[in-house]
């Protein structure tokens, strides 16, 4: 089974998550703000951080998820973890789904604060209903593992489809796990082939091998009806698979 997603999410020229929005969709500010990003996206950090901090100062979320990452990743900052939560979750606390996203990391991994499954779920949650796939990925290995909540296959279930249907490709290959172990579902050895088939298109290191171990375990009429309904869903963008 694959781990919690280990990045963090910054929604900028690097783009380390899948359930990360653009800047464009994410925030609309003022001439201030854009100059601090594209200050931020040329490397000019000095000037990132002197057109941002009096925006988040007055509480703009969109400035205060971007001093958090700076403050997590050391950008023109001493790399500071603590001030990272506290950036964070000023924006988290109005809404910011990236921000909830990754204080939910910060506090599953003990960055900055004492390490908190309970509350990394909580913060997971929000994110995940807002549709972030890297949350939706991580609240379902927490359910899958029991970590921060009870167990619960059928959720675990559940928020990795989300996530598979955004194109997550480890939240795929988790499915495939699921199929295969028959946790939370039916043992279906056609649809964990379909599902770590999938996962190995979209770049899953272990999606091949898995797949290959399971075919064979299977039928070539189970292995054609895989590969037929791996070919329809991916027609399908994920979506109902």
């Amino acid at each position: 089974m694959k781990n919690l997603t280990l990045t963090i999410c910054l929604t900028l020229a690097v783009l380390l998550q899948q359930g990360c929005t653009t800047l464009e969709q994410s925030y609309r500010h003022g001439a201030d703000f854009n100059k601090g990003h594209a200050a931020y996206e040329s490397g000019d950090f000095a000037t990132a951080l002197r057109e941002l901090t009096p925006l988040a100062e007055q509480g703009d979320a969109g400035a205060q998820f971007f001093l958090g990452a700076m403050y997590y990743n050391g950008e023109g900052v001493p790399q500071d973890y603590k001030t990272a939560v506290k950036w964070y979750t000023l924006a988290a606390e109005q809404g910011d789904a990236d921000a909830q996203f990754n204080l939910g990391l910060m506090y599953a991994n003990g960055q900055g604060v004492l390490q908190d499954y309970e509350t990394a779920v909580e913060w997971y949650t929000l994110a995940a209903e807002q549709g972030n796939a890297s949350a939706q990925y991580n609240l379902g290995w927490m359910y899958h593992n029991g970590e921060g909540v009870l167990q619960n296959y059928k959720t675990a279930f559940k928020w990795y489809s989300l996530a598979a249907e955004q194109g997550h490709a480890t939240a795929q290959h988790n499915l495939g796990v699921m199929y295969h172990n028959g946790e939370g579902v039916l043992q279906d050895y056609v649809y964990a082939h379909m599902w770590w088939n999938i996962a190995a298109l979209n770049g899953d290191e272990d999606g091949g091998k898995w797949r290959d171990l399971v075919a064979e375990k299977m039928t070539p009429a189970q292995i054609e009806k895989a590969q037929q309904l791996a070919r329809e869903c991916v027609r399908k963008e994920y979506k109902g698979c």
